[in-house]
């Protein structure tokens, strides 16, 4: 199958086959699952108003510009993305990875060259935000496919609405069960320029007479949002959940400016008798009365006319009704206008609900607050779970650094697949942090734990060991025990034989 881009050979795949299974493997990917040279397509059906992925994402993009989209939004990407000056937003951690120091040096290098690629530095907020609105990010690896071993020469970002990923499978009967086999026999990805669109789903990919074209699989870094639909089929953003909240808080807004112009401005009622006067006749001379006691002469600007719009009656104008003989004569009254029109509660309640979709804390987008740095005891428990969600983020994102330098080092020949695939579980990102409320709770927790080393200080060694503080007190691992005694060793050995040196009076160097 010739396929646009490069393709990564790898020994476990020709020489293993893979076993038969009945389901397709479950992947967080969205593609899209069709028989081997089948008909392929992004036609699908979401709560009966959006009919592709593209017109997905082109709705989360319209919910970011919105004001509390964007300040929630903002929240999110600022706690996750950090720029602290001259330090790098993320840095890699090899102190797990079992290698020696060239190779980490060499790792450590492709990863600067990774970043440097994407311009993280300087463009991370913007990478982030991209993923956490659309939901996934795609960024095609441009190599020179003659030389292989040059690494990739340049990232370029795709729109998410002009790719999608294709996995076609192969089904067959097992004779002995009778269950269906599914086995995956291609994974390539289709580009299309203008987008697919409802015509573009009915393109065979297979017969080749598909308007975009297909693309190898690990010429494209795809990394997903994490969240799927209920039928498992399509990716979806962060801010999938914020659609019905934004959409009820619009309606409600819209509602509140329609009832205030309605009802701000007070109206007469005018009551005129009419006394026997026929149906007709009285009409006639109510109308009469209106024209008589009304007057509207307006000036239009842009035309330098006067207009008479005596005829035109609307909603905020006065109130004309007939009165027959017998009952109370002329009389006008003052329709008064609506009350507590100043009322917000509703529109608040709903304010709330849109940020609790998102899981931002509904106090960090009142701007009547005053950012405080407290103690840990007086951090919400909402704070908890948004400093949570946002490493939950990272990891996700991570994957973006993690396919990236996967195909770096072995287009580099710096390792293989095989061997990236079990040094690759070892592997941390760190990001920068810039959560006051994490600082303050590891330094509560640190303080309540060195009260405790106190109190257990005189029992240690008759009832306790020091392994045993040090493992359920101070909570430390047997490799950072180790890690602290070697410190610790190396700093007594250091004071023993490079004494500090005490300081003379001036003076007594000449003495001597």
């Amino acid at each position: 199958m010739n396929l646009f881009g490069f393709e990564i050979k790898r020994k476990r795949e020709e020489e293993v086959e893979k076993l038969p299974a009945f389901s397709p493997p479950q992947e967080e990917d969205g593609a899209l699952v069709v028989a081997a040279g089948g008909v392929y397509g992004t036609y699908v059906d979401l709560d009966g108003s959006v009919r592709s992925e593209a017109e997905l994402i082109s709705r989360y993009r319209e919910m970011a510009l919105t004001p509390e989209i964007d300040a929630a939004v903002d929240e999110v990407v600022n706690e996750a993305i950090v720029d602290n000056g001259d330090e790098p937003i993320v840095k890699l951690d090899l102190d797990a990875a079992n290698l020696s120091p060239s190779i980490k040096k060499r790792i450590q290098q492709e990863f600067d060259l990774v970043l440097e690629l994407l311009d993280f530095n300087s463009q991370g907020y913007d990478i982030f935000r991209r993923w956490y609105v659309d939901g996934r990010l795609n960024y095609h690896l441009i190599v020179d496919e003659k030389n292989l071993a040059a690494g990739i020469q340049e990232l370029r970002y795709i729109d998410p609405r002009k790719i999608r990923k294709v996995r076609e499978v192969k089904r067959k009967v097992d004779p002995k069960s009778q269950a269906s086999l599914v086995k995956t026999e291609k994974e390539y990805y289709v580009y299309n320029d203008k987008g697919f669109n409802k015509q573009a789903s009915a393109t065979s990919a297979g017969s080749g007479t598909t308007n975009g074209f297909k693309i190898a699989k690990d010429s494209i870094i795809f990394v997903p949002s994490g969240l799927m639909d209920k039928n498992n089929t399509l990716v979806l953003s962060y801010l999938h959940k914020a659609i019905k909240p934004l959409n009820q808080l619009r309606a409600l807004e819209d509602a509140t400016v329609i009832y205030r112009i309605s009802r701000a401005p007070e109206r007469r009622i005018f009551y005129i008798d009419v006394g026997n006067l026929p149906k007709a006749k009285a009409e006639q001379y109510l109308r009469d009365m209106m024209v008589r006691h009304k007057n509207r002469v307006v000036y239009d600007a842009s035309t330098g006319e006067i207009k008479d719009d005596r005829k035109f009656m609307t909603m905020l104008e006065d109130y004309w009704f007939p009165r027959r003989e017998g009952t109370r004569g002329t009389e006008i009254q003052t329709l008064p206008a609506g009350q507590n029109l100043g009322e917000m509660a509703d529109v608040k309640y709903f304010q709330d609900k849109l940020y609790q979709s998102l899981n931002v804390p509904s106090s960090r987008m009142n701007t009547e607050n005053i950012f405080n740095i407290g103690r840990s005891a007086e951090i919400t428990r909402d704070e908890v779970k948004f400093y949570k969600q946002v490493l939950r983020f990272r990891n996700k994102f991570s994957q973006l650094f993690f396919k990236t330098l996967e195909r770096q080092l072995i287009l580099k020949q710096v390792m293989t697949s095989e061997d990236w695939g079990e040094i690759s579980p070892l592997i941390k990102f760190q990001y920068s942090q810039d959560n006051y409320y994490a600082e303050l709770k590891e330094n509560e927790i640190m303080k309540e734990r060195m009260g405790v080393l106190q109190m257990v200080q005189g029992a240690a060694g008759m009832y306790y060991s020091n392994k045993w503080i040090r493992s359920h007190i101070l909570k430390q691992t047997d490799e950072e025990m180790e890690q602290l005694d070697a410190e610790i060793m190396a700093e007594r050995s250091n004071i023993l034989y490079n004494p500090p040196q005490e300081e003379q009076p001036q003076g007594q160097e000449g003495n001597k």
